[in-house]
């Protein structure tokens, strides 16, 4: 189950962390609510793809949106996109609207971005699954790259 996948990694990495279960939900703040946090620490992580096999994680504020110049020039890029649903599940191992970079099937890596602060919730593999983490704890775990990479919604 991709749930226990996601747990596991966050167990291995030695992350501190609460799992709240949830069922479906319909707006940032909604999620926020059930989750006990604030809209901009709901944490989506989206997947880009740089070139047929090259994909990395973005950590974006539930309040902030992808800054596309801002990432390709990062990442020292003139093209990027979002994979296809199936496309995204065959990179990670987790279906669009789960996935997280924790236990994923290939360790692509992550950029989060520097708004990332404090107590933050993250996918936890599954629909209504997350994990409420501390953000500099997990991207220090994670090794992962911060920037200045959203913009606000």
């Amino acid at each position: 189950m991709a749930e226990e996948t996601a747990v596991a990694a966050a167990t291995e990495l030695g992350l501190a962390f609460e799992v709240t279960r949830h069922g479906r939900v319909r707006s940032l703040e909604e999620a926020a609510a059930v989750r006990g946090v604030d809209p901009r620490q709901v944490v989506k992580t989206l997947v880009v793809r740089l070139s047929d096999d090259d994909y990395r994680f973005v950590l974006v504020p539930g309040d902030r949106e992808i800054s596309w110049p801002k990432l390709r020039a990062l990442l020292g890029v003139n093209r990027m996109s979002m994979p296809s649903a199936d496309v995204a599940l065959s990179v990670t191992g987790y279906e669009r609207g789960t996935i997280t970079p924790l236990g994923s099937s290939h360790p692509w890596p992550v950029v989060a971005d520097a708004r990332l602060e404090g107590r933050i919730s993250v996918g936890g593999g599954a629909h209504g699954v997350a994990l409420t983490v501390d953000a500099g704890e997990l991207v220090a775990a994670l090794g992962a790259t911060v920037a200045d990479v959203t913009d606000p919604v």
